[in-house]
């Protein structure tokens, strides 16, 4: 349903009270309605005409607002149909104290998972590829390409590369890449992780369903064998508006 004007904002409410642009305060008097649920989820947002003439505001101004809205997650636009409240996102922590499997965190948490595959096979190394796993460029690679997915929720892509000689079947794999490499003998038993922030492109925002340049996290993980031999190299993209990392710190002795 589309909500009436007078429950989001009042007539030249935006050019009274404290100075600053008008797309700005537009915008958080947007936010504040939805985040107090005047504007639920699945409610069409007023035509940008209709918002400018009630505001007393340009088009423009409209638009640039609902425009970061739209970019943040907060609104969706639907081709042909209008702009609509997004579905709230709750997010998903991880510790990045314990070395596990998307499939094994996700269940600790009560979480539903599944996992859609991108792409998965036995390649040639790139030269990256024989870099980080300490590879001959007449080796094999397993590939595996996946959406990862809680509650109905895309959360992450990861694109998992691995020696053959630990992962010769990659088609065997099931929902957690950890549980094959464990009946192999050859589960990681610590990793080095680097995260940095992302902003999304396509078709990565595609596929996550987020807009292009929305905030995610872009994580790349080595993992190790107790032999000190890696076993993994992982590249993956998280939604930064659906999962946040958490690490535990303790005051040192020295």
């Amino acid at each position: 349903m589309t909500t009436p004007l007078s429950a989001i904002l009042p007539p030249n409410s935006l050019q009274s009270g404290v100075p600053g642009p008008l797309y700005v305060k537009l915008r958080q008097t947007l936010e504040e309605a939805i985040t107090s649920g005047r504007l639920n989820y699945g409610d069409a947002l007023p035509a940008e005409r209709d918002l400018a003439d009630h505001a007393n505001v340009s088009r423009v101004t409209v638009r640039k607002a609902v425009d970061d809205l739209v970019k943040d997650g907060l609104l969706v636009r639907r081709h042909g149909s209008g702009t609509f409240v997004a579905k709230p996102v709750s997010k998903v922590q991880q510790s990045l104290s314990r070395l596990t499997s998307f499939t094994e965190d996700m269940a600790r948490r009560g979480l539903t998972t599944r996992a859609e595959w991108l792409d998965r096979g036995l390649f040639h190394p790139s030269p990256d590829e024989m870099m980080m796993l300490g590879l001959p460029a007449d080796a094999l690679v397993a590939r595996l390409g996946r959406l990862r997915i809680a509650d109905s929720m895309p959360l992450a892509i990861e694109r998992a590369c691995i020696s053959a000689e630990f992962l010769p079947e990659p088609l065997q794999v099931q929902d957690s890449l950890y549980a094959a490499l464990e009946k192999r003998g050859c589960r990681p038993v610590r990793a080095v992780q680097r995260i940095s922030a992302y902003n999304m492109k396509d078709p990565d925002a595609s596929i996550l369903g987020v807009p292009p340049g929305s905030a995610g996290l872009s994580i790349e993980r080595v993992s190790y064998l107790r032999t000190g031999r890696v076993v993994e190299f992982t590249r993956s993209i998280y939604r930064g508006d659906a999962y946040d990392f958490v690490a535990e710190l303790t005051l040192s002795d020295t």
